[in-house]
């Protein structure tokens, strides 16, 4: 079989849905304000949120109801070029507090995966606590499904990462006795 394996069938001849739920927790050096507005504004969220590939596109409405859609496509040596969707949409935003989303992972027009996402923000000026509560339900899997969940874990851990770096303020380094030009 394929990589897109749907795994598992049951004996009615249907694929079975892996459920599975995982949290990541991070402190982050910036206010809650700034924690938000990284997902709210597109230049930032840019720095941070970026689907695997080349080409991609990008439309973001953050707003209850509103939500992204992103394209790209993936190239894996020896392997033909994946084409990567992404949709999602905003259900409940609390600013500076906390927000919750659906999407939807398909892989060359194969669904493959959806998840609810809950962001919750506590801090204070100097630091937010943030909570990342995803629930996912598993539709294709990639061979035998058991690198899926660490596949998207592992996704995830490292955008907040990148979120983590796109907070930090900008530096620009010059050298000792600041720039020269000839």
């Amino acid at each position: 079989m394929s990589d897109q394996d749907t795994g598992p069938r049951r004996t009615d001849g249907r694929t079975e849905v892996r459920h599975e739920t995982f949290t990541i927790t991070r402190r982050l050096d910036a206010p809650p304000s700034a924690v938000f507005a990284a997902f709210a504004d597109d230049a930032v969220r840019r720095r941070w949120v970026k689907l695997p590939g080349s080409g991609a596109t990008y439309h973001h409405e953050f707003r209850v109801g509103g939500g992204e859609t992103a394209q790209s496509t993936f190239a894996v040596l020896d392997a033909a070029p994946e084409h990567l969707d992404y949709r999602s949409r905003y259900i409940d935003i609390v600013p500076e507090r906390r927000i919750v989303y659906v999407y939807e992972s398909t892989v060359d027009e194969v669904l493959r995966w959806t998840s609810l996402v809950t962001v919750e923000m506590a801090g204070d000026a100097g630091s937010t606590d943030l909570t990342w509560t995803e629930q996912v339900a598993f539709l294709t899997r990639t061979g035998d499904g058991s690198a899926d969940l660490p596949h998207l874990r592992g996704a995830t851990a490292l955008r907040l990462t990148g979120l983590a770096v796109a907070l930090q303020p900008p530096t620009s380094v010059a050298p000792a006795g600041g720039w020269r030009f000839a």
